[in-house]
């Protein structure tokens, strides 16, 4: 039988077991410590990260987060042997603390794990559900009901999905993961400039919860970067669910909790829609473009093939030149835009016969066909592009990528939906919920100018509503060669295609292809958003006065944005140089084991990546 603390392929001694808890916890100590203080190592001072963390080097293993804290927690775990799915674990319980913001176990996730011993990749689909009692029409009447408040919640599915990729893959036990989260809440850690200025634009949603004022707010003046925030709450209930397993979530005392909360103040979530939530397990969705190999999610994920698309509607040019200068954007604009016009046809499987729509969104000859209609000097109006139903209007997001010393990679996407999820903290859990309902297209969600919404994402009991969340897993020859995927909701999708086309096919260092200035479309309004935006380390991204000249005289109405989508990538150069489109770096040549991991976290949201 299967130990309840460890994985389980891992029946250890006791004395292990034992060594192996005080080992992490002097680590966790002295980590949280760091963190807490504000001044923690970035890059374990190997002498391969640059000079402002942004991008970091090793041989062994690798962690990009959206802060820092949580790629440094995630390494710990390697270091301590651990799989990159407990590193996954560790940095995606630390994202739900330092950033509850966007994350966190009130919220859902989509994970792919590649294990270096398969050629097939797992896809964990922990994303939220519509509860037992929610329907087509229950927003009718209170269309703000949707996205704010307890009536906007779904079914959180995060730690069950994490859970079931640790069972899988785990190395280390599974209270140990949880014991630098539990100290971040518990003792405090410094506000990110990133939150410092989450927390100010949410001013209203926080001073309208007393569960959120009371953290992020406790004087009546929220914090700001700099300061110590806590949340002893959400440490006490990562304590538990730790000690207990995820059980006393979904049918303990922390759902009970939870489920008391969210029903006194409105909402419709029941023990009975907590004991009945599954993790859906399949393997990853394989896609082939570009000469590349694509591991990514299912629906009612949209991002893989969405990024499947537009990848092959630019091979259909029959020229990896097809992407670049200012042209290749003009293409990738065009290519997005028919590739949202199709993506709304989607939803869940387990509800929506979706098949054709997927295979024609995976189809090279249906991407030529698309190609054919995209003209190199015009934009089109929005009827053009043939689309039928009005776009998701996801948001928030954080996501993470982690390759451990085996070349086991993970690529995970958490989210609450928007800034504070819900808008409400359970007071008696600490954990912030989800307006992940909003996702959901409603047959009343109609406007004047507006296009009808999609009926594949209708509510039903129990049913994921479309995403499009993209952690994309990169493999070339069955080498393991990338880990990549995004935030920013409706954004994602077109923030982790650029940068894929930066580094894989234009050849750009991997801090060069994710610090490239970005433009993004969702066709209406018919506008192209292009970056203007200063990083919090102070890199200044803007798209040229060449390109956004180069745009107009095409018909393209633009308009200037400041972050949109946040990426995170990790590159691995194999030992033995493959064949790949792009020259291979300085380090091709490494005479580690498997060959070098690059890691880079976006500066836009002041991520920045950690070494083994």
């Amino acid at each position: 039988m299967d130990s309840p603390l460890l994985g389980p392929h891992h029946h250890v001694s006791t004395n292990r077991k034992i060594f192996l808890c005080f080992l992490l916890l002097f680590v966790a100590y002295n980590i949280i410590g760091l963190a807490v203080r504000g001044n923690i190592n970035f890059g374990y001072n190997d002498g391969k990260t640059d000079y402002k963390g942004q991008v970091i080097e090793s041989e062994i293993g690798v962690v990009a987060a959206d802060d820092v804290r949580c790629s440094a927690i995630g390494v710990s775990m390697l270091r301590l042997g651990g799989h990159a799915v407990d590193a996954a674990v560790a940095a995606a319980l630390c994202i739900g603390v330092v950033l509850q913001v966007s994350s966190g176990i009130g919220g859902g996730s989509f994970m792919v794990v590649k294990s270096s011993s398969s050629s097939n990749a797992q896809a964990y689909d922990m994303r939220e559900t519509a509860p037992i009692a929610a329907s087509q029409n229950m927003y009718q009447g209170n269309p703000k009901a949707k996205y704010l408040g307890a009536l906007s919640m779904g079914v959180p599915g995060e730690l069950a999905g994490l859970h079931a990729a640790w069972l899988k893959h785990g190395r280390l036990p599974w209270k140990a993961l949880f014991q630098p989260a539990i100290e971040l809440a518990k003792n405090g850690f410094v506000v990110s400039p990133a939150l410092g200025d989450y927390i100010a634009t949410s001013k209203n949603k926080i001073m309208s919860d007393p569960g959120l004022r009371n953290i992020y707010a406790p004087n009546g003046i929220l914090i700001k970067e700099g300061e110590i925030c806590r949340n002893e709450e959400l440490g006490l209930t990562l304590e538990i669910v730790a000690e207990e397993g995820i059980q006393a979530f979904y049918n303990g005392t922390i759902g009970e909790k939870l489920v008391k909360d969210v029903r006194e103040l409105g909402g419709i979530l029941t023990m009975e829609d907590l004991r009945n939530y599954k993790v859906e397990t399949t393997d990853a969705m394989v896609v082939n473009a570009m000469g590349y190999t694509l591991h990514g999610m299912p629906p009612p994920s949209s991002g893989t093939l969405g990024l499947s698309l537009v990848l092959n509607i630019l091979d259909s040019y029959g020229s990896l030149d097809a992407a670049k200068g200012n042209l290749g954007i003009h293409r990738v604009l065009e290519a997005l835009k028919h590739m949202f016009a199709i993506r709304m046809n989607l939803g869940d499987p387990n509800f929506e016969n979706v098949s054709e729509t997927v295979s024609e969104m995976l189809s090279p000859s249906f991407a030529q066909t698309i190609q054919r209609r995209i003209l190199d000097n015009t934009t089109f109006p929005p009827e053009y592009y043939m689309e039928r139903w009005s776009q998701l209007r996801d948001h928030g997001t954080s996501h993470l990528c982690v390759v451990d010393a085996d070349r086991n990679a993970v690529s995970l996407t958490t989210t609450v939906n928007k800034y504070f999820g819900a808008g409400i903290r359970s007071t008696s859990t600490g954990i912030v919920i989800n307006d992940e309902m909003d996702d959901f297209s409603i047959p009343t969600d109609t406007s004047p100018g507006e296009l009808p919404p999609s009926p594949t994402n209708f509510i039903e009991p129990n049913k994921r509503p479309l995403s499009s969340m993209t952690p994309i897993i990169i493999t070339k020859d069955d080498q393991l060669v990338g880990v990549i995927g995004g935030s920013g909701g409706m954004r994602i999708i077109p923030g982790v295609t650029q940068v894929f086309l930066n580094h894989f096919i234009l050849g750009m260092k991997p801090l060069d292809a994710v610090l490239r200035p970005r433009v993004y479309t969702k066709l209406l309004p018919d506008t192209v958003l292009f970056e203007n935006l200063t990083a919090y380390d102070g890199d200044h991204i803007e798209l040229s006065e060449e390109s956004r000249l180069f745009l107009k005289k095409r018909g393209h109405e633009l308009e200037a944005c400041e972050v949109e989508a946040v990426t995170q990538l990790i590159v691995h150069t194999p030992k033995t140089p493959i064949s790949i489109h792009r020259k291979l770096g300085q380090n091709a040549n490494s005479h580690a084991k498997y060959g070098t991991l690059t890691a880079v976290s976006d500066p836009r949201k002041g991520g920045r990546p950690a070494a083994v």
